[in-house]
């Protein structure tokens, strides 16, 4: 049995070894602080490029669910055909094979399929409150919107007037901010007159001025302007009329006031995954259903709209065409957004194996490097071992003296490596300009597998070193 003072023996015995031989000690070393700094940066590119690809997706919106009041959708009829026609239109011109035509008793019961309800006043605070607690959902920002002009003294913008909450630019990826900051969720509360400038209303009011601290006029009220934000992504541009930049931001108690109203306009909805918006969609359209007593039969008082639908609607498709798609393809989002969150699974289980691969042959060669030298050292050292059996050592103790020796070489060298490979992943971030992630998780695989290596490798010499007889000693020349 191996005590704690055998070990510690061993161990000072051991590192007087290694630096009796600092040549060979520091070439040993050497492999495994290459392969564990190879390792560690290869994990941190890799990493980086899969955050930067999410950041990109839901920047564009991949993983938003916007949920509108009122719901303006008109009753959808079903022709012999297979066709569908709404209410106080023509029939739609579409193809009758490739659109499902569902038993009558679905359509007339089904809420979907009936006539929206029109405007509507209900969708509240609360209501994004109880939208918050939902499973899938990461953030929710409560708004309401307008058209206005923004004045700064005799200048002024015709531009969209926005109360939200703190939280939308959590998910509104795309935001940065050249100038200031976003409100805070204390200035909400409190309904404050602060806003927030999108860049081109800025650049009409003030050109390259940084606007914060400027005061600027809306909706018969006066506001300090506390921030402007910009776009970061080639995915989402800023341009006039977009919504986003070319828009006022204040909080949105501070634009019920100023509108004269208690109910919302929307909710944004962001969810942590992208794979998870039909479902939170879904969960959604129920909790909302509850909250407004609408019967099975009650169409909705609302609208959840995804990114798929938005498209379809901004994409210059036939309005005909839409709507048969729209209507008839119900797990559409599902297809476009459940695709995507599945392609980047696959993009980083590659990833994942190709670092593997790479930290594998690594971790090896370094292993192999360890393993000769220990070798070569069990051959130079043998009167050494011999010597110290003859005076009473146990082939234990010679064992675990060079186990010893080989786990110190790989645990140094790993803590060099790692060292070593968050210096080169933080230098290609600041000179190729790469997005790179170091996680703690990371650098503890990486000093674990340093001490495996260590332990694997250096098992075989030191069962050799420990086989070394006083007999074999004496024949050592």
């Amino acid at each position: 049995m191996i005590t704690l003072t055998a070990l510690g023996k061993s161990r000072s015995i051991a590192v007087r070894a290694l630096f009796r031989n600092k040549l060979q000690t520091i070439l040993t070393m050497s492999g495994i602080t290459v392969g564990v700094a190879t390792v560690l940066t290869m994990i941190a590119v890799g990493s980086g490029a899969q955050a930067a690809i999410e950041d990109q997706v839901r920047a564009a919106g991949m993983n938003v669910i916007l949920v509108t009041a009122g719901n303006y959708k008109m009753k959808q009829q079903w022709t012999s055909d297979g066709e569908t026609e709404e209410q106080n239109t023509g029939a739609a011109d579409s193809n009758p094979s490739s659109v499902h035509m569902p038993p009558v008793e679905e359509v007339e019961n089904d809420p979907e399929n009936a006539a929206g309800l029109g405007a509507s006043d209900a969708l509240s605070l609360d209501d994004a409150a109880a939208v918050t607690k939902l499973p899938g959902v990461q953030y929710v920002a409560a708004g309401v919107a307008d058209n206005a002009r923004v004045e700064f003294g005799d200048d002024g913008w015709f531009t969209r007037f926005h109360g939200e909450s703190a939280s939308i630019p959590k998910i509104r990826r795309a935001w940065i901010f050249p100038h200031g900051r976003f409100f805070s969720r204390s200035e909400v509360d409190h309904s404050k007159n602060v806003a927030v400038l999108g860049n081109i209303v800025s650049q009409h009011l003030f050109g390259d001025e940084n606007p914060v601290g400027k005061t600027v006029k809306a909706k018969g009220q006066t506001f300090t302007v506390i921030g402007e934000i910009a776009s970061s992504s080639w995915m989402v541009p800023a341009a006039q009329g977009d919504d986003q930049f070319d828009a006022i931001y204040v909080p949105v108690t501070a634009a019920e006031s100023a509108m004269h109203r208690h109910s919302l306009d929307s909710l944004t909805v962001s969810t942590a995954s992208t794979g998870e918006v039909t479902k939170v969609s879904h969960s959604i359209t129920a909790l909302l259903r509850q909250r407004h007593s609408l019967g099975g039969t009650q169409a909705d008082d609302f609208t959840v709209a995804t990114e798929a639908h938005k498209s379809l609607a901004k994409g210059g498709m036939r309005s005909d065409i839409a709507r048969a798609v729209v209507g008839n393809v119900s797990s559409l989002d599902k297809v476009t957004l459940d695709q995507l969150a599945k392609t980047l699974d696959h993009a980083s289980a590659t990833m994942a194996a190709l670092l593997a691969g790479v930290a594998t042959v690594s971790l090896v060669v370094g292993g192999i490097g360890i393993m000769n030298i220990m070798l070569l050292s069990v051959t130079e050292r043998t009167r050494e071992i011999g010597i110290r059996r003859a005076v009473g050592a146990r082939s234990e103790d010679v064992m675990l003296q060079f186990l010893m020796e080989a786990v110190l070489l790989s645990l140094t060298g790993g803590v060099l490596g790692i060292l070593a490979g968050v210096l080169a992943a933080k230098s290609i971030s600041s000179v190729v300009q790469w997005s790179t992630s170091i996680s703690l998780p990371a650098i503890m695989l990486s000093f674990g597998i340093s001490a495996a290596v260590g332990i694997l490798f250096g098992y075989y010499p030191a069962r050799e070193a420990a086989r070394v007889t006083p007999m074999t000693s004496l024949r050592y020349e």
